[in-house]
């Protein structure tokens, strides 16, 4: 290469570099002259380092990091920012210095992070975020290219509809099961129990989204209309219950409490707080005056309505309670649990049961055989003459609640039963779980009728995303 060729490369390199060096501050001042966002920039930051000890199940110093809202109001010291003044705001105040008071666990904020959040308050603490951010709510109905295991399914009084939990959504079938004559789309993506009002004007849908939110939902399921939808705590919700006049609903929740609210309004008529693990069940009793409830810590409670106040545990605490079902026409509660022996009680309270180790399971009608593992569904016949239990086994057996004699057993299932459902008008009962089928049998001889995917299926992958 000849010297002129050189010195114009290396001219012209200088030049380039020359341009840069004036052109980067210009460059700075633009990234700097756009507005810190709230939702984009600073929530990841706090869902990070800060949610996990200021969320709304774990509130220290009464502090609620999770949204704006909260935020703004603070805990036990303060607003937690005064907007313009960064050096006024408490939350800056916590996350800076050489040893920071937040976060407790885990790293402190980076030199950039905490620069970020000054910033964003000094230029006004706005809050961008959307109408619809959290929302779990689908653009469409779901598409299924495989069956997603089944937790609840029910009859309609009448017999006419079988509702039948699946993603998102509730898909009602006629009662020969013949294709899907509605589905009922709503926010929750897991749903985990179904109740029909005694006159089959209202269905009632629990739920939630895992850790985030617990959802009642009320539908019309003659006109396939959602009539309410009411977030009840930050976790999912399990066991709901139609009281006798319709007008509330009792269900458990994954925080430990059994409520009941207005079908109406949503309003929280009752909260019950002496269970120790999640709460699985519910069932009024045949006034309505009172309730059972069905946990993980073995007991099934019995609850004033009207008050919350604390019956009596209803029986001996033996296993935790999976499932539960009143008798529907009697007072008397049979479930199943952990070690795998339903059980039949009286719902009283249970204050012959004696003391100490040897206490008298006073309230206990009848066991059952042990099945071949956890029994994690329980139903009765319309005629509360027998019941069907299934599980971890595989297989569902019915029983006379007479005398305990096994009347048949319905197999075929490939894995675990999760929820049963008698048709209160046939000889019918159907069965589903973890398979995610829908199977039909003949609650006399046991022979099954007809068995089919509980969902439609195609050849396309499930929508996985909700519409923003």
């Amino acid at each position: 290469m000849g010297s002129a060729t050189f010195n114009h490369a290396r001219r012209s390199t200088l030049c380039s570099y020359l341009a840069l060096l004036f052109l980067f501050p210009i460059l700075a001042r633009s990234d700097d002259a756009k507005p810190v966002s709230y939702y984009h920039d600073l929530v990841p930051i706090l869902k990070r380092s800060c949610t996990g000890c200021h969320h709304p199940g774990k509130l220290k110093g009464n502090l609620d990091l999770t949204t704006f809202a909260t935020l703004q109001k603070g805990g036990k010291d303060g607003p937690g920012f005064k907007a313009g003044e960064p050096d006024a705001s408490k939350i800056i105040e916590e996350v800076s210095g050489a040893e920071p008071s937040m976060p407790k666990e885990g790293d402190p904020l980076s030199k950039e992070e905490i620069a970020l959040l000054t910033r964003w308050i000094r230029e006004g603490a706005k809050d961008d975020t959307p109408a619809d951010a959290g929302s779990f709510k689908l653009a469409a109905p779901p598409v299924y290219s495989t069956a997603p295991a089944v937790s609840s399914i029910a009859y309609s009084p009448d017999g006419k509809i079988l509702a039948v939990v699946g993603y998102h959504e509730v898909l009602l079938y006629d009662a020969d099961a013949n294709g899907p004559t509605a589905r009922l789309v709503g926010e929750s993506p897991q749903l985990q129990s179904l109740a029909f009002s005694a006159d089959g004007k209202l269905l009632a849908v629990a739920g939630g989204a895992p850790a985030r939110f617990g959802e009642i939902q009320i539908w019309d399921p003659l006109q396939h209309k959602q009539l309410n939808s009411f977030k009840i705590s930050e976790d999912s919700l399990y066991g709901v219950s139609f009281s006798p006049g319709a007008d509330r609903v009792a269900f458990g929740c994954g925080d430990k409490s059994v409520r009941v609210i207005a079908v109406a309004d949503g309003k929280e008529l009752m909260k019950f707080d002496n269970h120790t693990d999640w709460v699985l069940g519910t069932t009024f009793t045949v006034d309505g005056k009172r309730l059972v409830s069905g946990s993980r810590d073995r007991a099934m409670k019995l609850i004033e309505v009207a008050n919350g106040q604390f019956v009596d545990d209803v029986n001996k605490l033996l296993e935790g309670v999976l499932c539960l079902a009143r008798n529907p026409k009697e007072d008397l509660v049979a479930y199943g649990g952990d070690l795998g022996t339903p059980r039949l009680y009286r719902i009283s309270d249970n204050q012959n049961r004696g003391g100490g180790d040897t206490a008298r399971d006073a309230n206990l009608v009848r066991e059952f055989e042990r099945q071949p593992g956890a029994v994690r569904a329980i139903a009765y016949s319309p005629a509360g003459d027998s019941i069907a239990v299934g599980g971890m086994g595989g297989e569902v057996r019915l029983y006379k609640t007479g005398d305990g004699a096994r009347l048949a057993t319905l197999k075929g299932h490939e894995g675990a039963v999760f929820t049963i459902a008698f048709n209160p008008t046939t000889n019918q009962v159907c069965t589903a779980g973890f398979e995610g089928k829908l199977r039909i049998f003949n609650s006399t001889s046991g022979d099954l009728i007809k068995a089919l995917p509980a969902v439609p299926i195609t050849a396309e992958k499930p929508v996985q995303k909700a519409s923003k």
